[in-house]
């Protein structure tokens, strides 16, 4: 038997010159010009006609293959046809983005052509792209692929996907997946946990998806335990199945591109040493924007979605090529890929419900020694969170679990701390969201409280804050059309605040329209402002309100309420007086509590309420 000459090359991005859906546009793929045709995995052009693959999907980002393994250098190998003389180049840029032919070759008749780059200078940005041109007649190319060469071991990749009530774009997602053989075949499992009441296998589609997933959809319905509880499930079975597998972790609502899955995973296997691989967020109703390039959070205020240095937000990606290398502190679970050892190193998830349990977990490897990589040119579609109003439960989980963060993983800075939490809860009051005020502290109450509030995962407090928010009818959504009936009149429509608020006048400001608000020296109402205009220190001028909502689903009603505004003052010196006296004694009470909150015996306990504790397989 002869030993072949050529070592194994491992797949790391396939040649795709059109998106998975008319949403997308070509742009996102592949830009011709002249005359041609962009399919799925085939481009054709006409004589004369060029195309290029310096697109979001179409280029491959070897700076962070320079950076993050020890990958040599990248082959592009296509098929092609040419009725003429045509040309194709293996072009590249630096950090800069300045652009240069690696190298080329020349095509006629039909054949397999494989051109090569070194690896060898781009740590601090670069990629690499396919540009070609039909010479002297038709040009087909087809079967584009970037390779490296293979490691010893490529380990496949497992699914764990969790849902909440949205059956319909969950098998949207599914579907996706099931009909990328290519991607299937590096796919072990696709975990499903179902925590809705409008269960999934109600909808004829899901019978049709999960026949073509067969044995590798593992689907498991449990009690809803958020986000955390749902992909905790998944990996939960994932590492019990003892196959190793990097576990894929996948948001139900998104536009599922599946090239990035394979991109992850391949990523995934040639990284010098474990690490956590995410895909970017791009926009789902403007398909070309992106939502944010890397991630980081700033703890001592609380915020997660920060820049990292010379990361680029809220961007068009036809327009804009992330040449720069950017390192990420964290990146979101629309799409994100954990390693088996990570998992084996530093844990499960905590069982905080939702929101900075993705931030949590990526710091808590982080400080372990395993990275977070957000990698450009793999992105999958989900929705703006601009168009999510804060006014939610989120902000008590939001609130909670970003102290549970900071004082896992942190020294605190109390003080500073609980500056912005007075600050940020000020402003709810002035603008008379006494719904989202009393929502944020009792989050800084039940991080206070310590490690029991996590004892059912969440399901307690879920129940409870939406409870209590129902007091407050600023919180309530109503339909625009409803407006007269709810002010019982017309409102007189205001326009946008004049300027924006500088820094360096935000505590006089905060203080001036507090005082307004408690002494009653407001302008009258009711006034409609538009969400754009939907600052505190607008919104505080006034005692009456019609703010639109941020969903844009319809407005909400603001109104000047001065018992509360006393309660809810006085319930917040308290709170603050109870945080700088007791943050330390309770950020030791959380540390000491992490190896437990993170085990797989507390997640096991929480999962025993499931109504199907052992996996079933679709068609057993």
């Amino acid at each position: 038997m002869s030993t072949p000459t050529t070592p194994q090359r491992l797949v790391v991005a396939r040649g795709l010159f059109t998106g998975v859906s008319a949403k997308v546009p070509d742009e996102m793929y592949t830009v011709v010009r002249g005359k041609g045709t962009c399919e799925r995995t085939a481009l054709t052009l006409e004589k004369g006609a060029r195309a290029s693959t310096n697109t979001y999907f179409g280029r491959v980002p070897v700076s962070y293959f320079q950076r993050w393994t020890r990958v040599p250098e990248f082959e592009l190998k296509l098929a092609y046809d040419a009725a003429g003389p045509a040309r194709v180049l293996l072009r590249g840029c630096d950090a800069h983005g300045v652009e240069r032919t690696v190298t080329s070759a020349e095509l006629d008749g039909a054949g397999v052509v494989t051109l090569t780059a070194p690896l060898d200078e781009y740590v601090d940005g670069g990629a690499l792209w396919m540009d070609c041109k039909a010479v002297g007649g038709r040009l087909r190319i087809t079967d584009l692929e970037w390779t490296v060469p293979a490691p010893e071991r490529v380990r496949p990749a497992k699914i764990a996907m969790t849902t909440f009530n949205r059956a319909d774009e969950c098998i949207t997602a599914l579907a996706a997946i099931a009909g990328d053989k290519g991607l299937l075949a590096g796919i072990g499992a696709v975990y499903l946990v179902d925590q809705g009441t409008d269960v999934i296998t109600g909808r004829e589609a899901f019978t049709d998806v999960a026949a073509q997933l067969g044995d590798k959809l593992v689907y498991l319905r449990q009690p809803n335990l958020g986000g955390s509880g749902g992909f905790t499930r998944g990996m939960f079975e994932i590492m019990r199945a003892g196959e190793p597998a990097n576990v894929i972790l996948m948001d139900d609502d998104i536009l599922c591109e599946p090239e990035s899955l394979l991109r992850l995973n391949a990523f995934a296997n040639v990284t010098d040493r474990p690490a956590i691989v995410g895909a970017q967020m791009l926009m789902l109703r403007n398909t070309r924007r992106l939502h944010i390039q890397a991630e980081r959070a700033d703890m001592k205020r609380l915020s997660a979605s920060q820049l990292v240095p010379y990361g680029v937000r809220d961007i068009d990606m036809v327009d804009f090529k992330q040449n720069k290398r950017v390192d990420a502190q964290y990146n979101a679970w629309w799409s994100c890929l954990i390693p088996p050892e990570v998992i084996d190193a530093v844990g499960l998830p905590l069982p905080v419900f939702f929101t900075w349990d993705d931030i949590e977990y990526s710091v808590r490897a982080g400080h372990a020694g395993y990275p977070t990589i957000s990698l450009p040119n793999a992105g999958v579609w989900h929705a703006e969170f601009h168009l999510k109003d804060r006014d939610d439960i989120k902000g008590y989980f939001g609130i909670r679990n970003s102290l549970i963060t900071y004082a896992l993983h942190f020294e605190m800075n109390i003080p500073r701390v609980s500056w912005w939490l007075s600050r940020k809860i000020m402003e709810n009051l002035v603008s008379m969201q006494y719904g989202l005020a009393y929502t944020m502290m009792r989050g800084v109450e039940d991080y206070l409280a310590g490690p029991d509030v996590l004892h059912d995962g969440g399901i307690s407090a879920l129940a409870a804050i939406r409870a209590d928010r129902a007091a407050y009818p600023e919180t309530k959504v109503h339909p625009a059309v409803d407006i007269p009936k709810l002010t019982g009149g017309a409102t007189v429509e205001i326009g946008p605040p004049h300027r924006n608020l500088k820094s360096d006048k935000l505590r006089i400001v905060l203080h001036n329209r507090f005082l307004r608000q408690w002494f009653g020296k407001t302008r009258g109402g009711p006034v409609a402002i538009p969400a754009e205009s939907n600052s505190w220190w607008h919104v505080g001028l006034y005692d009456y309100a019609v703010v639109t909502d941020a969903s844009q689903t319809g407005v909400r009603v603001r109104r000047r309420d001065k018992e509360r505004l006393a309660n809810l003052t006085w319930r917040l010196l308290k709170l603050l007086y109870r945080f700088i006296t007791q943050a330390a004694k309770v950020q030791n009470r959380w540390r000491a509590a992490l190896p437990e909150l993170s085990s797989a015996q507390n997640w096991e306990r929480l999962f025993a309420g499931t109504t199907d504790s052992v996996p079933s397989r679709s068609g057993s």
